[in-house]
């Protein structure tokens, strides 16, 4: 595995901010985007098309996504909850954009007010939207699984249902799948069962990114089981900010620097700068004084001597 590239996706400026009651200013925004965006982070969620009183904190999303499609070689990736959201990304210029579709429908209620059935029309008609757009302005769609490894409301998620789901996203027009442990309740063997199960019913090429808290602490035991099962997409949050404001008790998205480090040091290419990362921290500070950041790797340093992929010296005899 060590040389694989893997993409590092950071969602904190929409996952992270979401979820705090602190606005962070939008020059703040763009000067955080653009310090991942010089370290190597080649794909970054900015943001997500809700209304303004809803969320906020991301009212100037179209404004970020035309700010960050300035950055040469960053994928601009948002969320959406529905049509009239996919409008306005694919009108801001969006390259990527996820529906998230609660496989819990008691938090698909509670997160954008559909039902499963309401989701899949609005999934196929933001579908036909972007199949009527040339084909080189096309942005990936992506059907996003929340609550796939279990929900805070309902409990237990059954696998049966998170396969009909997928299958169900991708026969509505989607790209491809994601899977969301939205509420990190999903454990190592859970998850190397159920990407195995998804891939089983929409094949390796529809299900290549996953989206990991670390409420438990089994963020990263995860993202190593998903490396090991050929996901090639790690979502992460800078600092380790973000959960989902709508699933009580959801908390915590794997932290950026520990897994671009874990990676590193395994000898993973992600294309990302160790350094420059950590120091992008400091804007983020300056900007959410109030926000509390997590972190390992930011906390202990990188070891001495430390060489992205160098393997350990022999023992001293």
């Amino acid at each position: 595995m060590a040389g694989t590239f893997i993409e590092i996706s950071e969602v904190g400026p929409r996952d992270g901010l979401q979820s705090i009651s602190p606005i962070m200013p939008t020059a703040a925004k763009k000067a955080w985007i653009a310090a991942e965006a010089a370290a190597g982070v080649r794909e970054i969620e900015v943001g997500s098309f809700v209304p303004a009183k809803v969320l906020p904190q991301l009212a100037d999303t179209a404004e970020i996504v035309a700010y960050a499609r300035t950055i040469p070689g960053l994928t601009v990736a948002v969320l959406v909850p529905n049509l009239k959201g996919a409008e306005a990304a694919i009108a801001a210029g969006a390259h990527k954009i996820t529906i998230p579709l609660s496989v819990s429908e008691t938090h698909s209620l509670r997160n954008v007010r559909r039902t499963h059935a309401q989701m899949l029309e609005e999934t196929a008609a933001i579908a036909e939207r972007i199949k009527a757009l040339p084909a080189k302005s096309r942005p990936k769609f992506e059907g996003g699984l929340s609550t796939a490894f279990g929900c805070t409301l309902e409990g237990v998620v059954p696998q049966k249902k998170v396969l009909e789901i997928a299958e169900a996203l991708m026969k509505a027009g989607c790209d491809e799948v994601g899977l969301s442990d939205t509420t990190g309740y999903a454990n190592p063997a859970q998850l190397r069962s159920m990407i195995r199960a998804v891939r089983g019913v929409v094949g390796d090429h529809a299900c290549s990114g996953v989206h990991l808290h670390n409420t438990r602490g089994l963020g990263l035991a995860n993202a190593l089981v998903a490396l090991e099962e050929g996901i090639t997409t790690l979502d992460a949050s800078l600092g380790g900010i973000g959960g989902c404001p709508f699933a009580p008790g959801a908390s915590g998205n794997i932290v950026t620097e520990d897994l671009v480090f874990m990676l590193a040091a395994m000898g993973f290419d992600t294309g990302i700068d160790l350094e420059k990362l950590l120091a992008v921290r400091d804007i983020v500070k300056q900007a959410l004084p109030e926000t509390e950041l997590y972190g390992f790797t930011p906390d202990a340093g990188l070891p001495k001597g430390f060489v992205a992929g160098a393997p350990y010296p022999p023992n001293e005899k």
